[in-house]
């Protein structure tokens, strides 16, 4: 009998990593041998219709390992990381109920996170005031706001990247509904607030520029498979705006900005890689900052032999 039947919490393993690190293939692998069921942890893969440009699983991938947490959402509506937080929880209960172990898999840190840390208290969106702020970055760009931020909290400022508007919005947003810094608002306690004892895997090749390379093929198989047509289909549907979270994703975000006439199809490749590889940068930092995660390289051998060793001993107790 496992080990983890005799535990007070059930368990849930963790596999995280930066894009095009893998992880799929490794879950697939994992799932297939292991009492495992997946649970997405993917910020854009939640949206019905986007699949090329999320590498979301194709159907026989889905077939043989079923995902939760895809497809739950229309591009056209928003989704929190509070709500992510409760499904995911559910879907975690019933995957336990069932006699079975979650693996959460995917690369959305601030998901990640407040799964196992829980939210702040922050305030809910203020429409009137993000118009105001999304009228100040037409005229001035976002650029600009970036610099406003850097003002008031320099530490938000500091992880959020210019070019990325959602997450400067917002933290401007708090900081004028409450006068105090998100990333102040964002320190919790660092104890988990997770009912599940958590193994914790990240999936990365140790050296960066095997990465880099993957980012840049995978982004042009993506064109290839006919990311562009499913842009074309999404705008096509008049209800989408560019200001959307959906459409703000990386790789969407450029190719809407080339679709509406901002700059050449080699312009928008460029910067759909660019944009890529610094979201893997980001999300590096955020892995780096996990201290109980286990490193699976590419370059110390078998990754798929070594991740199914430790989660097997882990599950009977043998690992700590």
């Amino acid at each position: 009998m496992p080990h983890w039947i005799h535990e007070s919490l059930p368990p849930a393993v963790f596999l995280m990593g930066p894009t095009a690190s893998g992880k799929t293939e490794l879950a697939l692998y994992l799932v297939e041998r292991l009492p495992l069921e997946i649970v997405s942890v993917d910020s854009a893969q939640v949206y019905r219709g986007m699949d090329i440009g999320t590498a979301k699983p194709r159907p026989e991938v889905l077939a043989r390992a079923p995902h939760r947490l895809l497809d739950i959402r229309d591009p056209a509506e928003s989704y929190s990381a509070a709500e992510f937080r409760a499904d995911a929880l559910e879907a975690m209960e019933q995957i336990s109920a069932a006699g079975r172990v979650p693996l959460l898999v995917g690369g959305t840190g601030l998901y990640f996170r407040a799964l196992r840390y829980g939210l702040s208290d922050l305030p809910p969106a203020d429409p009137a005031l993000r118009a105001r702020l999304e009228q100040e970055a037409s005229t001035q760009g976002w650029g600009h706001l970036h610099r406003r931020l850097a003002k008031v909290d320099p530490l938000a400022a500091a992880r959020i990247h210019p070019n990325d508007p959602q997450r400067i919005q917002r933290a401007l947003e708090v900081w004028a509904l409450t006068g105090r810094p998100l990333s102040e608002q964002q320190k919790g306690s660092g104890k988990s607030v997770l009912p599940y004892r958590v193994l914790s895997l990240v999936r990365a090749p140790r050296d960066r520029e095997i990465l880099r390379a993957r980012i840049a093929a995978r982004f042009r198989t993506m064109l290839e498979q006919g990311f562009e047509q499913e842009v074309r289909h999404l705008l096509a549907r008049g209800v989408l705006s560019p200001l959307l979270p959906s459409l703000r994703s990386v790789g969407y975000r450029q190719m809407v900005q080339y679709l509406l006439g901002a700059g050449d199809y080699a312009c928008m490749v460029e910067q759909g890689i660019v944009a890529t590889r610094r979201l893997a940068k980001r999300q590096f930092t955020w892995l780096r900052a996990e201290p109980t995660a286990r490193w699976l390289h590419d370059e110390n051998g078998d990754v798929a032999a070594v991740a199914y060793q430790w989660v097997s001993d882990w599950l009977n107790g043998e690992l700590e």
